[in-house]
């Protein structure tokens, strides 16, 4: 309700989000029902020194700063946002459908034009809002790594996919695969954006295989991913890795460009275990909820938009003033 009433629809229904953000390996304990609007009296409800948020500007319905409060009171810490990662980017991808996003496709207009007219109203463009290309870099995956090794007596299982819109429904499955061993060292392989395509079609992926690598490793249930894993499960792979088990949820899989069956090599080892994860939630249920809010979410990014550049406007008046 908090979300609808300030933000628009929410993609995710509010146990979704809980159990998403549980995931999380950074987050030790997650406060529900909490107000949009953080108070004092919020913070010191759950023992907190201060309120982080990034960089960019939230406004509450009447257009006042949501942390208004904390800043005052000198409990307020911001961190600097991820050039070109927006739910709002990721949001105009779904609309659209196209085949182009991921890939070298620099003619896509019509993606081009989309972008602008969903990331903006009519006049100026927000720097918050707006749609970026997010750059990967080897520090950023280093910040997100566990930087653990395999230990003497875990058990290495090796997961792979797509995991694209990483949700709950892939939470729910690695928490379950992590529940088959005592100490469990889960290696996520993550198939590059061309062979995602090959066997989901559409525009799928729709986030890119750098996105897909953060997602994942920001999971408490992951140890290590593998970037561009193959699609098939070799015997190279498993010997690399010294692969305990390989694991599989109860969707389908897509043969392999030649027909065969991609797990062959862990079958024939007698190391495949079929996880049913209980959630039935799936990258594609999370685009159609998008479609089926289509309307809504192009004025709730309008309308964030025009707010934003409300705000940037009354900032560059008291600058002026000050001159």
């Amino acid at each position: 309700e908090e979300i609808a009433k300030h933000k628009g629809p929410p993609v995710f229904t509010q146990e979704e989000r809980y159990k998403m953000v549980q995931a999380i390996k950074w987050v030790d304990e997650i406060a529900p029902g909490a107000p949009y609007v953080t108070t004092l009296e919020t913070l010191d409800k759950y023992s907190c020194d201060f309120c982080v948020h990034g960089d960019d500007i939230t406004l509450t319905i009447d257009g006042k700063d949501t942390y208004e409060e904390v800043k005052t009171a000198g409990r307020y810490r911001e961190c600097k946002r991820t050039q070109g990662v927006s739910t709002t980017d990721l949001v105009g991808r779904m609309l659209l459908m196209t085949k182009a996003h991921h890939s070298n496709i620099d003619e896509d207009l019509d993606y081009r034009k989309h972008t602008d007219n969903f990331g903006k109203g009519p006049k100026g463009h927000s720097p918050w809002t707006g749609v970026s290309q997010f750059l990967q870099t080897s520090q950023k995956i280093i910040q997100f790594a566990s930087g653990k090794e395999p230990q003497p007596g875990d058990t290495i299982i090796y997961v792979a996919g797509a995991f694209d819109l990483f949700h709950v429904g892939h939470v729910d499955f690695l928490e379950k695969v992590h529940q088959l061993a005592e100490k469990p060292y889960i290696i996520a392989g993550l198939h590059f954006d061309q062979e995602v395509n090959r066997y989901k079609g559409k525009n799928y992926p729709i986030m890119n295989i750098h996105e897909r690598t953060l997602s994942v490793l920001a999971c408490r249930y992951v140890s290590e991913v593998v970037i561009g894993a193959p699609y098939a499960v070799t015997a190279d792979l498993l010997d690399h890795f010294r692969v305990t088990l390989v694991c599989h949820g109860m969707t389908e899989v897509v043969p392999d460009k030649d027909g065969s069956d991609p797990y062959e090599e862990p079958k024939q080892r007698g190391i495949f275990q079929l996880v049913d994860s209980g959630s039935n939630l799936t990258t594609d249920l999370i685009v159609q909820r998008i479609i089926k809010n289509r309307l809504e979410f192009e004025a709730r990014n309008q309308k964030k938009e025009a707010k934003e550049l409300a705000v940037l406007e009354a900032m560059r008046r008291l600058e002026e003033e000050k001159h």
